[in-house]
């Protein structure tokens, strides 16, 4: 599992946050200090025979396949497998492992596969896995959890309890140990529960735990014995039956049936015998670039990867496919993006300035896919091939292109799309299989930020300017008036930081703990520094809004408390309602 961190830096007036993925917390109470230079919080690991151990890890010794060792937030817990065979002839253990197997991967009518395991309901601890077509299962004790009493929770149809939350314990004295607000000095003995036992050494807790055997009655008709570390069933003599009843039907022995898409059972020896397969945890929000999908008759959510989206708005500030944001005022005609391997498509923008002394606006759009072209411009103006055409508008098999509420949305047969709101706002989307194949000002699409400075010649730079620059294309007639101080200064009003903070209000709140508004708030107050128009601001908010809509959060009447009208009601930048900023 992973959280999603984002580090800030100064950079271009506002901050630009990259995105990366950290370690997961959760559960952990022995944070390690974080150095300057880290940007991930980490757990406490654990060390065994100088071999450093992550927490959330097993292994094994390799003189006893056997024994399992696991590690959870420095706290080491040895523990013997139990071997479980679900067949009549199973296949002694090879060399290295340490339970027989059985034929076919079948577990009470439950198919298992390579890619995920399968647990009996009467044990959710019993964890089945299939290689090769041979079946192995086996079951283990749980880690030792390390976390205040008040936080471990067990959740019914799970295996282990787990801790919830994340913090850090005052550190016991030098050379003891703490395990859940107790501190037990280094060298001595003590018993967690009547299954485990641990021993403290050096500051460092280790355990031996039971592992109990597998039962194959009902966790309802489990046993307690006062005393003893694990259940039993209750003695039954009944005689074998050759057949079970189960939801008022009646099934031979060896009969399997699916109940839903997680659950089969099957008839064994009179008695019903169910199994599930064990979702893969699943780190909520999803990582960038992906979204949680449930497939229809299929048990376990998933992320898949999403379309990569690049944004343009305002005075142009980019956010790249790959979630690197950075502003770049060129008054010229720029490749923003491209298939540079296979030479599908090409997206290129032509930005103007001659409304300005130092800001540039997406004026146009072009787009190149084969032989077809199409042209955006102010005020929903669209061209295919040449010929201004009227949305909706479709080419079989090639083009669509419609209107939104307060867009155009274009969508080719490759599967690029671009969203254009005839002003300055842009969003391309690119499919997956586009990944590492694109270049140009929105980067390439690899899931590293770090490197979507590459310029046309493959130059890896640091600033945007050179970046930009190189991507410039066509003639120079294109461009507009050099830029005189593209690090020049701006005045700025109450007005404009009075406007821009309505990003931080509860106009916008319910996106807030998905999407940090700072940026946007920053490029915001860039935009009102040389406004050609009384609603600069707007631009912001569109790349905000879409933003959140893109993780399913709508926000239904922004515009009308912010004044952001759609194209059609406003005038285009440049044309009127100048108004000249002091810098």
């Amino acid at each position: 599992m992973f959280q999603l961190h984002l580090q800030g830096k100064n950079k271009n007036g506002f901050v630009e946050c990259l995105q990366q993925q950290c370690p997961s917390i959760e559960g952990c109470y022995t944070l390690l200090e974080r150095h300057d230079d880290e940007c991930c919080h980490r757990c406490k690991g654990c060390v065994r025979n100088g071999v450093h151990h992550a927490s959330g890890t097993e292994w094994t010794e390799p003189s006893d396949p056997c024994r399992i060792l696991a590690c959870k937030a420095g706290v080491i817990t040895e523990s013997k497998l139990r071997c479980y065979t679900p067949c009549k002839n199973p296949v002694p253990p090879a060399a290295g492992q340490c339970c027989p197997t059985c034929s076919g991967c079948f577990v009470n009518g439950q198919k298992v596969t390579a890619d995920r395991t399968v647990t009996t309901t009467e044990d959710p601890c019993v964890t089945c896995r299939c290689n090769f077509g041979r079946l192995t299962c086996a079951k283990q004790a749980c880690p030792v959890q390390h976390c205040p009493l008040s936080r471990i929770v067990h959740e019914p149809g799970e295996c282990c309890p787990h801790c919830t939350g994340s913090g850090r314990y005052m550190s016991p004295p030098k050379g003891a140990c703490m395990l859940s607000q107790a501190v037990y000095n280094s060298g001595s003995t003590f018993y967690v529960d009547q299954c485990t036992r641990c021993s403290c050494s050096n500051s460092t807790i280790s355990c031996i735990k039971e592992t109990c055997p597998v039962l194959e009655c009902t966790p309802e008709h489990q046993v307690t014995v006062p005393g003893r570390c694990c259940p039993q069933c209750p003695a039954v003599g009944e005689e074998p039956r050759a057949s079970c009843t189960y939801g008022g039907r009646s099934y031979l022995d060896g009969e399997s049936w699916k109940l839903d898409s997680c659950k089969a059972c099957a008839c064994i020896q009179g008695k019903v015998r169910c199994a599930m397969p064990m979702c893969q945890p699943i780190s909520l929000p999803c990582p960038p670039n992906s979204r949680l999908e449930h497939p229809e008759g299929q048990c376990c959510p998933r992320c898949v990867e999403s379309d990569g989206v690049c944004t343009v708005f305002g005075d142009p500030h980019y956010k790249t496919f790959d979630g690197k944001f950075f502003s770049f005022k060129g008054p010229c005609k720029y490749q923003l993006v491209s298939d540079c391997l296979g030479h599908t498509f090409s997206i290129r923008v032509t930005n103007d300035a001659k409304s300005s002394r130092s800001s540039a606006w997406t004026k146009t759009i072009a787009l190149k896919v084969g032989d077809l072209r199409v042209n955006l411009g102010q005020r929903m103006r669209v061209k295919v091939n040449g010929m201004k055409i009227d949305v909706p508008y479709r080419l079989p098999n090639k083009l669509e292109i419609n209107r939104t509420a307060d867009s155009i949305l274009v969508n080719t047969k490759i599967g690029i799309k671009i969203l254009w709101d005839g002003i300055g706002f842009i969003e391309v989307s690119a499919p997956t299989s586009y990944r590492g194949r694109l270049c140009g000002l929105c980067g390439n699409f690899n899931s590293r930020p770090k490197d979507d400075f590459t310029t046309r010649r493959g130059r890896l730079v640091q600033e945007p300017y050179p970046f930009g620059q190189s991507w410039a294309v066509g003639s120079k007639k294109t461009c507009g008036k050099p830029r005189i101080d593209r690090e020049r200064r701006c005045i700025r009003s109450r007005q404009d930081h009075r406007l821009c903070s309505r990003l931080r209000s509860p106009i916008f709140e319910a996106c807030h703990k998905k999407v940090n508004p700072t940026m946007y708030y920053k490029s915001c107050l860039q935009d009102m520094c040389e406004c050609p128009t009384d609603n600069c601001y707007c631009q912001s908010f569109i790349a905000y809004v879409r933003e959140c809509q893109r993780l399913g959060i709508q926000l239904q009447h922004w515009r009308k408390s912010t004044k952001c009208r759609p194209v059609w009601e406003i005038s285009t930048p440049g044309t009127n309602n100048i108004r000249r900023r002091r810098h």
